[in-house]
């Protein structure tokens, strides 16, 4: 038995709206009047280069959004001045 799910939720996501992004895209050309065999190849297309895209796009999981040392530099200025 495997007690763990086959996908994480986020790769779920990626694939999902790679997928999304390939039917859009697949649509798109074909309602512009290419045949059937070039609107699934950009199909295909979009959604492979959707995948690295999203992929980038969605944190990995367990990973917070930590602020640049920047801005949080400014705050200590300000309050060392005060």
């Amino acid at each position: 038995m495997v007690d763990r799910p086959l996908l994480s939720l986020r790769a779920a996501l990626i694939f999902l709206l790679a997928l999304l992004t390939g039917g859009a895209a697949s649509g798109l050309t074909a309602v512009a009047g290419e045949d059937i065999a070039r609107s699934l190849l950009a199909g295909l297309a979009a959604a492979g280069l959707a995948v690295p895209f999203f992929d980038r796009l969605i944190a990995p999981e367990g990973s917070a959004a930590q602020p640049s040392p920047a801005a949080g530099a400014d705050t200590v200025e300000e309050e060392s001045r005060g």
